[in-house]
Formats: structure tokens, C-alpha cells, sequence
């Protein structure tokens, strides 16, 4: 199939930074990336949660966005763009799974899906990141501290950060990405050289 005329207007209205070009794009292939994060899923045998779930849609918005749209500047237009970004989303979920793999949960006595060691980790993984970000958040400003704040600090999830900042709830994982990109890059040039 061949791109479509509106895609091709979506995508120059991207690259061309226009007015909510990026949020037209994000409402209009919202569900095609979630399908493919829980089809990925589901063939390698993974039960994700709904934070794991957020955080691999985010990774490939965040992709998507990073470099300078560079992953929309390659696409050919050969394919449809839901074609294109099918594969592309695939391949961001698989990297990020090989890379931190989730493991499949276990079965708790109500027969509800358990699996404390992952759930310890990323408690462990919070409190450790609480001390840095604490430190941190005077480098960020306005809704990047606030997004870094409340996920970090007060443990909020993405339903509940949306609501008090005002943002919809599919842009606060890419928001979330940025700021600790932003974090990991001042605490790299905080760090001396070895």
C-alpha cells in the first residue's frame, strides 16, 4: 500500500515542526504502537504491566522524536507509514526488551499475576534514582521537573502525573524520557574523568 496523502501531509507538518503536528501524529498512531508493544509481547511469552507497557510506548515515541525526527526524515514513502512504523516500533520494542528483559510473572495464591523480584527492583530502582534526582532537579524547569518530581520522588504513574500537570497521559512517558536524558547527561558531566 502506498503512502497516503495524509500521511505525507502529517509527516511534512512534523518535520516542519508546524503547530500540533506531533500530537496529530501521536493521537493518530497511539494504537497501532501499543498494538505492537503488546503483540511483541505476547509472542515472546511476556505479561507486561501497564507501567512496562507505558514505559515501551514511550521508547518508541521518544525514538521517534530523537535525533531529529530522524527515524520519519528515513522513511522512503514506499510503504504506507502504518507499514513503516509497524516495523520500526517492533524492532525499538525488541531492542528494549533483549536489553532489560521482563520477566514473566509468576502465579500469587488468587491466581493474579505476581512477580515480587521485579517489582522489588524497580522500588530498589526508584529509591536509588530518588538521592540523584533530588540533586538533579534544580537543572530542570517547569513541567520536566514537575513530570521528574512526581514519578521519581512521589511515585506517581502516568494517569496520575497527567492529571496534576495538565498533559495527556501519552505525552508524559516521552516528556519523562527527555528529562532523564537531560539528568543522565548533567550527572555524566558531573562526574570527573577517569
Amino acid at each position: 500500500m502506498a503512502l497516503s496523502e495524509i500521511d505525507r501531509n502529517l509527516i511534512d507538518r512534523c518535520l516542519q515542526r508546524k503547530e500540533n503536528a506531533w500530537e496529530d501524529f501521536v493521537d493518530r498512531f497511539m494504537g497501532l504502537v501499543v498494538h505492537v508493544v503488546n503483540h511483541t509481547a505476547q509472542n515472546r511469552s511476556m505479561r507486561l504491566t501497564q507501567a512496562d507497557r507505558e514505559d515501551l510506548v514511550a521508547e518508541v515515541f521518544f525514538t521517534l522524536v530523537d535525533n531529529d525526527l530522524a527515524v520519519l526524515r528515513h522513511f522512503r514513502g514506499e510503504s504506507s507509514l502504518a507499514t513503516y512504523l509497524t516495523v520500526v516500533a517492533r524492532r525499538i520494542v525488541v531492542r528494549t526488551l533483549v536489553a532489560a528483559p521482563i520477566s514473566p510473572p509468576s502465579l500469587g495464591a488468587d491466581n493474579a499475576p505476581v512477580n515480587q523480584a521485579v517489582i522489588d527492583d524497580r522500588m530498589e530502582e526508584r529509591i536509588e534514582d530518588q538521592e540523584e534526582v533530588a540533586q538533579l532537579m534544580g537543572t530542570l524547569e517547569g513541567a520536566e521537573a514537575d513530570v521528574i518530581r512526581m514519578f521519581h520522588l512521589e511515585g506517581k504513574n502516568y494517569g496520575e502525573i497527567s492529571i496534576a500537570v495538565g498533559l495527556p497521559e501519552n505525552s508524559v512517558g516521552p516528556l519523562l524520557s527527555r528529562a532523564r536524558t537531560k539528568l543522565r547527561r548533567r550527572a555524566g558531566a558531573d562526574q570527573p574523568a577517569g
